[in-house]
């Protein structure tokens, strides 16, 4: 068997790993590597009507689902939803956390982005990126022997540079497992994003009626709301990868970051190797 290899995604949110790394994730675990999903934030302010409370706890369990739908690792810090920052106390906490997972690949956002959140998430990312090999930074931790690759998420940004995927993977195969990790974040699928986008009358009731919406409609409307559609906005680099490319329905994007380790032509084909 090949070496196992280890995939972290770091999300600012409880969601974000799912939605932008569920099929990637899927694909990892079913070739027997690690995935470890970490959201830097409890996602207690994603509500119209519950407190932060209630809230936070709720989005752990949903977590604890993902976790145990796609047979993966999911950390949740204890950082208020809406209150990250990118201070030393946060990146020393990252810094710790990865070097305890010791991944070979690291994804998570870009920092142009609307949600401050996402972007502290981010920069906290490329503060924290370096500093893993450092030993006397946080000498508690020991630090990495290799540097792992770090990569952005897909995202829609035009601003200042808009997203440019140096890997986009087909996951077509495992999107049911990728829907039923989104049909776990149930508070953030079927209540606070169809609320956001004023269309909370269009959720059907049950859970069976859900899960077929956010296959359906429900996809779509992600799909037009936040452009998750990677596979027809990048078709022309899946057609450079895979024979019919036009078969492809779902797909992942991932962009090198410089801050990591380099995406060498060996690294390339050990960490994404679908």
């Amino acid at each position: 068997m090949a070496e196992t290899r280890s995939l972290l995604v770091v999300g600012p949110h409880p969601d974000d790993c799912s939605i932008k790394t569920g099929g990637t994730a899927a694909k990892y675990v079913e070739a027997g590597h690690e995935v470890t999903f970490l959201s830097m934030t409890d996602g207690s302010a994603g509500h119209h009507k519950m407190d932060r409370f209630a809230l936070a706890a709720r989005r752990k369990r949903e977590t604890e689902a993902v976790a145990e739908t796609l047979g993966i690792d999911y950390e949740v810090f204890d950082i208020p939803d809406g209150g990250l920052t990118p201070s030393l106390e946060n990146r020393r906490r990252l810094i710790r956390f990865i070097r305890g997972v010791d991944p070979d690949l690291v994804l998570g956002p870009r920092m142009n982005d609307y949600h401050p959140d996402h972007r502290y998430c981010a920069q906290l990312l490329q503060d924290a990126a370096y500093m893993l090999i450092v030993p006397n930074v946080c000498p508690e931790t020991p630090p990495v022997e290799t540097l792992p690759v770090f990569g952005y998420v897909a995202d829609h940004f035009q601003k200042p540079i808009p997203f440019d995927p140096d890997v986009v993977l087909d996951v077509t195969d495992v999107e049911e497992q990728k829907l039923d990790a989104l049909h776990c974040h149930e508070s953030q699928m079927y209540e606070w994003l169809p609320y956001t986008f004023d269309e909370l009358d269009a959720v059907p009731e049950g859970d069976d009626a859900r899960r077929a919406w956010l296959a359906g409609d429900g996809l779509s409307h992600l799909t037009e709301h936040t452009e998750m559609n990677v596979a027809d906005r990048f078709r022309g680099e899946l057609r450079a990868r895979y024979d019919d490319a036009s078969a492809v329905t779902h797909a992942e994007a991932i962009e090198i970051s410089e801050y990591g380790a380099p995406l060498t032509d060996e690294r390339r084909e050990e960490l994404f190797f679908f």
